[in-house]
């Protein structure tokens, strides 16, 4: 007698549900006896610790921030990691305490943006072992937009333009290098020089740019668990939807030689306040909060 297919959930009724028409259950796997590490487990290496601080928008002695590697459907992605290869239940007590400051920092920081109404923080963590927490930014008056599908919806909307995203960066970077660490990314250039030809883009020529295809949030981290036959490769550059490290964010190559400068004129003490985690500091990053950063 065949086995009688589950019902649709009732959330593919929300309004925030991202897809509409006729939906079936997909048939739940058996599981499997032994679970494939992940990156940064067992003699996987790991991406995080291999990244180098100028993939990251802002760094600190033991946090860094990432976004992704170009603009997405959401005004903002980031991705807070510790240094240390630490997963969230291994941190020690100090860097838990950090991690909670950490986090109401960056949330502040994103939505101190312009257009930005919410940010959800969200942790996954099975495709690496090192610790890393989601920052997603819902966009203000988008109310199909809210709730736990929020990171489907970052791969569906078209993506927000490059100089926008760029000046986010930035905005971001430098609202948290108000408390300590180093801003890398930077805003766009102004492009001030007059254009050689007033004459608009053939249809021709636009046509031979190919558009790059969208990828979602969960899939550009590797959150997606992986199969056996996959997990047997130890190496994660193999898989050509893997991002490497330095390609995560942070200033573009044409930014190199002005990122290079600023932070020769930043390597005066750059390290973070050491009284981050003091609970008596907490009014002045209440204080802080109200300002918002000249980028």
């Amino acid at each position: 007698m065949p086995d009688t297919p589950p019902s649709v959930p009732d959330f593919t009724q929300w309004p925030s549900f991202p897809f509409e028409g006729d939906l079936r259950v997909k048939q739940l796997d058996e599981p499997v006896p032994f679970e494939p590490p992940r990156r940064g487990e067992a003699d996987r290496e790991c991406t995080a610790c291999n990244a180098p601080d100028e993939a990251y928008i802002w760094v600190g002695e033991r946090w860094r921030v990432r976004a992704m590697d170009r603009p997405t459907g959401l005004p903002m992605v980031l991705i807070l990691e510790s240094r240390s290869h630490l997963d969230l239940g291994d941190l020690p007590n100090l860097l838990a305490a950090e991690l909670g400051v950490m986090t109401v920092r960056l949330e502040r920081a994103v939505r101190s943006l312009d257009g930005v109404a919410r940010v959800h923080v969200n942790r996954w963590g099975d495709g690496s072992a090192h610790l890393h927490l989601w920052f997603l930014a819902r966009p203000y008056g988008r109310l199909q937009l809210r709730g736990t599908f929020l990171s489907l919806w970052d791969s569906i909307l078209p993506p927000i333009s490059e100089d926008q995203w760029r000046e986010n960066l930035a905005m971001v970077a430098a609202w948290l290098a108000e408390f300590g660490g180093r801003p890398l990314a930077e805003p766009p250039r102004i492009q001030w020089q007059a254009p050689s030809s007033l004459s608009p883009t053939s249809p021709a020529n636009a046509a031979e740019e190919p558009e790059e295809e969208s990828v979602s949030v969960i899939e550009a981290a590797d959150e997606i668990p992986e199969s056996d036959a996959a997990a047997d490769l130890s190496d994660a550059s193999a898989d050509p939807s893997e991002p490497g490290p330095a390609a995560q964010a942070g200033p573009s190559p044409d930014d190199a030689s002005s990122s290079s400068s600023s932070s020769a004129q930043n390597s005066a003490p750059e390290r973070e306040e050491e009284a981050e985690v003091e609970p008596e500091n907490a009014p002045n990053d209440q204080q802080s909060a109200t300002r918002t950063p000249q980028s």
